[in-house]
């Protein structure tokens, strides 16, 4: 340990780096407020949250301030995704340990894994013994967010390990996300939520300001999904992670976010002219991102595949082009396709 090379950032502009762990110990000791990086991290860290610089320089990382003060309250999983433009996400339990889903992600289980419908997300607690206030608390914020009212907790109650995968929903990527990392906080869309570890709450965020809401693409309300474990949501099409660093703008569409760090502002901003929003194919808004933070980038949001579909439906009004087989009338005729 006392090899590595690590790097050390302020606020301030201070740098230092590469230095061995004793030197970036010995700073950490006078200044705790700033970030840290080592060959392994994914990321910059905040130092208070770097245990092995805090624990050598005689001082406890204080817990995260969205776990409230528990440490280690989400079980702990490993998970392996398969796929390409399809995807599913396979989950592997020690006994007891148990993953949440929406109803109806389940692909297959081990049958040592047993499954339990609860009402809200299943947070309160590990053994679900959560007061009926917080269970209704749970259910009202996911109803408000667009989601079923109940979740399936699905429980390894055998020995040795066991398996239960989720499949997506539609052509995309499956995105694993370890909240512990994020500050115990992601901000996502309403519909990309695929599973998580047992103890995180999915809960709501609301836009602050009245135009983002309106013209933001994803309204006045999104997902907050909190904790300390892992949580898999899912983005169409092919996905883009980007760093956005402090005051760094970027415009996109606006159904094109997946989810973003809590830090990110997010506002929106006229797109043109009147003559570019009516006929420029983009709205008359683009979603305004502004850093520091990570954000996740969808390429296909499922508004504009399930509009796409829904416009080239017959029932839609739309018409069977590029089918060039001389039987394609009669295929219609004989599958009662004409007469819908």
């Amino acid at each position: 340990m006392m090899n590595r090379q690590w790097y050390l950032e302020y606020d301030n502009g201070k740098k230092y780096g590469p230095i061995s762990t004793s030197d970036a110990v010995e700073f950490v000791s006078q200044d705790r407020h700033g970030y840290a990086w080592r060959d392994g991290f994914a990321d910059w860290k905040a130092i208070s949250e770097v245990a092995e610089l805090n624990s050598e320089a005689g001082v406890m990382a204080p817990p995260s301030r969205m776990t409230l003060g528990k440490l280690n309250q989400t079980d702990e999983i490993d998970y392996e995704i398969f796929g390409e433009d399809i995807q599913y996400v396979e989950i592997e339990l020690d006994p007891q340990e148990s993953v949440v889903s929406e109803a109806g992600a389940m692909m297959f289980k081990d049958s040592h894994i047993v499954m339990d419908t609860v009402f809200g997300d299943g947070s309160s607690s590990k053994e679900n013994t959560g007061s009926l206030m917080d269970k209704l608390m749970g259910a009202g914020k996911r109803l408000i967010t667009g989601e079923s009212l109940f979740t399936t907790v699905f429980t390894h109650q055998g020995q040795g390990k066991a398996v239960v995968a989720f499949g997506a929903p539609y052509p995309g990527r499956i995105i694993p996300v370890d909240l512990k990392e994020l500050g115990g906080t992601l901000i996502c869309q309403k519909d990309c939520f695929l599973c998580a570890a047992k103890g995180v709450s999915i809960g709501i965020h609301f836009q602050k300001k009245i135009l983002t809401g309106l013209f933001g693409g994803e309204g006045f309300i999104m997902q907050k999904l909190e904790g300390d474990g892992m949580a898999f949501i899912h983005a169409g099409g092919m996905l883009k992670e980007i760093n956005l660093k402090e005051g760094e703008i970027l415009h996109l569409d606006t159904g094109c976010l997946v989810a973003m760090e809590p830090h990110v502002q997010f506002d929106i901003e006229q797109a043109g002219g009147i003559k570019t929003g009516l006929f420029g194919g983009e709205g008359f808004f683009f979603a305004k991102l502004r850093g520091p933070g990570k954000i996740w980038i969808q390429s296909l949001p499922f508004s504009r595949l399930a509009g796409r579909m829904l416009a080239a439906a017959p029932q839609g009004g739309g018409s069977d082009k590029g089918e060039g087989s001389a039987l394609g009338m009669l295929g219609d005729l004989a599958m009662g396709d004409r007469f819908n």
